[in-house]
């Protein structure tokens, strides 16, 4: 996701060639991919799309890979059938783009996902993992959303002209160090807001060397020089929904 303010590509990497393990349902007005994991908990993760969309393959796999490790994992259209940004889709118009999907205005899917999973899945714990402009939806949903276990924003923007301290549940931060998109700066103004006015647990780390997108864009071998950082961001990303939820 690009800053609003000013307004700068966000690559998508490794686009992955990944089929699914999962099925595309009807969740009231929206469309949503399933993953049910190898056994019931009574467990399920809301997975939160970036820029590029609830098709993406890369989100897809980060969902499968969640599902396997016990939890129902959806993907929900969160543009709630809007054209996602294509890769190729020109910069100057991102932001107005932007203005028809903001990551803060998703109460309505958030909640018809929750029903769904409640009722459907048989879901008792919820958690929610979100990707770029998923990480901003995923902050969005800990601070105003008490049902949910736990979540982890994976860089998503901060802003400091906003409350992004009340957080509500469990939170863990992942950021990428060399990320053009997200000032260190917006993480370090998150930090010292956090510390001072949070309630409850939370956790950030910035993986030094790595770009925006890292998490689920690169390639696991892609070079031996990320494979590290991007196993670490994966395995603490898992151990934190152990955790909580």
């Amino acid at each position: 996701m690009a800053n609003e303010a000013h307004p700068c590509p966000c690559d998508i990497g490794h686009r992955m060639e990944y089929g699914g393990m999962g099925r595309e349902v009807q969740v009231e007005h929206i469309q949503a991919y399933v993953t049910k994991p190898p056994f019931d908990t009574g467990k399920a993760v809301i997975v939160i799309q970036d820029i590029f969309g609830w098709q993406l393959p890369n989100t897809r796999y980060m969902a499968d890979m969640i599902a396997g490790n016990g939890y129902t994992t959806i993907v929900p259209d969160f543009f709630v059938g809007q054209e996602p940004w294509h890769p190729s889709g020109d910069w100057s118009t991102f932001p107005e783009w932007l203005k028809t999907r903001d990551a803060r205005k998703i109460d309505k899917e958030v909640d018809a996902v929750l029903k769904y999973l409640k009722q459907q899945c048989h879901a008792q714990k919820i958690g929610a993992v979100g990707f770029c402009w998923g990480g901003v939806a995923v902050h969005h949903v800990m601070m105003k959303y008490p049902e949910f276990r736990a979540g982890v924003s994976v860089y998503g923007i901060v802003k400091d002209s906003e409350d992004v301290h009340s957080l509500r549940n469990p939170t863990l931060f992942i950021f990428a160090e060399n990320d053009a998109v997200i000032p260190l700066e917006q993480v370090s103004l998150l930090t010292q807001k956090l510390k001072k006015h949070c309630k409850v647990e939370y956790q950030i780390k910035t993986f030094s060397g790595q770009t925006h997108g890292f998490v689920h864009r690169k390639r696991e071998d892609c070079s031996a020089e990320d494979k590290p950082y991007i196993d670490e961001a994966r395995r603490n990303l898992l151990e934190w929904l152990h955790k909580y939820v």
